[in-house]
């Protein structure tokens, strides 16, 4: 009886336990589509009307910063192990799906921030789009990998990594 027996049941044949997981599934499953959702019109048609809609506020990444909040309050209220005081410990609290999907939603709210900036910031300093594009996909995929590859090339390109920098020359 595979699929249907109480043994291969998410959560050890619990029935509450596998439609909280289904809903963490769900929800991991949304975050992840509207994620991309935004991102795509960020990487590939930086200048777009929408891009500029997209990145003019911070709302975006806030709206995963508040399903982030929301995934705190559940994970308080769902007992568990696991902690911060070892890797050991730190793995057992990621054994629990509200924490594994708490610390994802934690990545695509940062990344997403971090990817509003840079393509921000890239049009305020005129950078091409094709040159901040793989820059995005990195802060997408590896987050402060696009981080550190964005600021290496605005240090070539802009001769600083500076936030306060003057407008390019001809603005």
């Amino acid at each position: 009886m595979k699929g249907g027996s109480a043994g291969h049941i998410r959560g050890g044949g619990d029935p509450a336990a596998y439609a909280r997981s289904m809903t963490y599934e769900h929800l991991f499953t949304t975050a992840n589509a509207l994620a991309l959702l935004c991102w795509l019109p960020l990487i590939l048609a930086p200048r777009s009307r929408l891009s500029t809609r997209l990145t003019a506020t911070p709302l975006l990444p806030l709206g995963f910063a508040l399903v982030y909040v929301v995934l705190v309050g559940v994970m308080l209220a769902v007992p568990g192990t696991g902690g911060m005081d070892s890797l050991a410990s730190l793995r057992e609290g990621f054994s629990r799906d509200a924490v594994l999907l708490l610390a994802w939603v934690h990545y695509l709210s940062f990344d997403m921030f971090v990817g509003f900036w840079e393509l921000r910031d890239s049009r305020h300093l005129d950078l091409s789009p094709w040159l901040v594009a793989p820059c995005l996909v990195l802060t997408l995929m590896l987050g402060p990998s696009g981080l550190l590859a964005y600021c290496l090339l605005r240090r070539i390109l802009r001769g600083s990594v500076a936030f306060t920098l003057p407008p390019p020359a001809g603005a």
